[in-house]
């Protein structure tokens, strides 16, 4: 950039449109490491799982997408596994600056606030802080909570205020600002009827007699909830993560179809995670030959459907994303006027 100051000409590289402003630096570095550094508690619990289950390292690998292929872990499960590379993921590109990393990051923090907070509810039962002081590990997986609790109150306070907008403009001014918004609805549809199924699904099982709702709702919220062994849900209980799950899906498909620029990272991010747990169970029902079984009632056929769509539209949003026709930083990033701001000397 060429500025003009007192008769002097300076000379500035234009700031990258996928790289957030200078000011918010220090916000995003912040995330980050808080990020990185619950990442890395989770990825010392994998460890720990392989290690004690005498696992090799082919069998380690097929478990990621064979649910079948490796039974011995107690701690990692691959919804565990998914908010691991999450949290990495996302921490790494915080690091860079990246703005789509931030609504990537701020679906993390809302989740793992969630998570410690279910935690806590459970901490309220005795029997169910005596298992964290009966076993050896307990303290170890306190503090991968409390650490949790930290990572997520650090990513919401930093990065809630590091928001930031492309310069004003008409909306459809520009080619890439129409196929933005047309792009941004499509992937927001898909994701409002996956959040529909799945809610549907949800709902179905306490109507047709399956569990009663208020045990659905302490598992939803309560950690002592499940008569297994404390620690055993790092990425929370099943209850848990499919309300996150649809919460997660209806939020994001409605502000995806309002076309805001600023959810694409978080599109991405749950995209991909829906897309690997869904591999996973059509993997599951490739092994176990249940694939004609799920025919032979409307009720499985539905579910299999179900699944289909799944693995559909998480690959549409997946591939969407991340074409360069989705960037939320098309040229309006770029030309936004960075000279002349009160008390910024000019600098983005």
């Amino acid at each position: 950039m060429v500025m003009q100051d007192d008769g002097t000409v300076e000379v500035r590289p234009e700031p990258h449109p996928g790289r957030a402003a200078a000011r918010h630096s220090g916000a995003y570095i912040r995330a980050g490491v808080a990020l990185l550094l619950y990442g890395a508690a989770l990825g010392a619990w994998a460890l720990y799982d392989v290690l004690h289950a005498d696992l090799g390292v082919g069998d380690f690998l097929e478990g990621l997408f064979n649910p079948l292929a490796a039974l011995g872990p107690l701690l990692f499960g691959p919804h565990a596994w998914a908010l691991t590379v999450a949290t990495a993921a996302v921490g790494g590109l915080l690091l860079a600056r990246r703005r789509a990393a931030r609504t990537a990051a701020l679906l993390l923090g809302a989740v793992l606030l969630a998570l410690s907070l279910r935690e806590g509810v459970g901490l309220l039962h005795e029997t169910y802080r005596t298992g964290y002081a009966a076993d050896p590990l307990g303290g170890w997986y306190l503090a991968t909570r409390v650490l949790e609790l930290v990572a997520s109150v650090v990513v919401l306070f930093a990065l809630v205020p590091a928001g930031e907008r492309p310069a004003p403009g008409p909306p459809g001014a520009t080619g890439a600002s129409r196929w933005h918004h047309r792009i941004s609805r499509v992937c927001g549809v898909l994701f409002l009827i996956m959040g529909v199924l799945v809610l549907a699904w949800t709902a179905w099982g306490p109507a047709a007699g399956r569990g009663a709702v208020g045990g659905y709702l302490r598992g939803l919220v309560d950690a002592s909830a499940r008569e297994v062994p404390f620690g055993t849900d790092l990425a929370g209980s099943p209850e848990f993560r499919t309300v996150t799950s649809v919460v997660a899906l209806l939020v994001l498909g409605f502000l995806a179809c309002r076309a805001r620029a600023d959810v694409r990272g978080a599109l991405l991010l749950l995209a991909a995670t829906r897309l690997y747990l869904t591999v996973q169970m059509v993997v599951l029902l490739a092994v176990t030959g249940s694939f004609d079984a799920s025919l032979r009632t409307a009720e499985s056929t539905l579910s299999l459907m179900t699944t289909a769509y799944e693995l559909v539209a998480s690959t549409s949003v997946v591939i969407l994303a991340t074409g360069p026709r989705f960037s939320a930083y098309d040229a309006r990033w770029a030309a936004r006027p960075t000279a002349g701001l009160p008390g910024r000397g000019g600098q983005p």
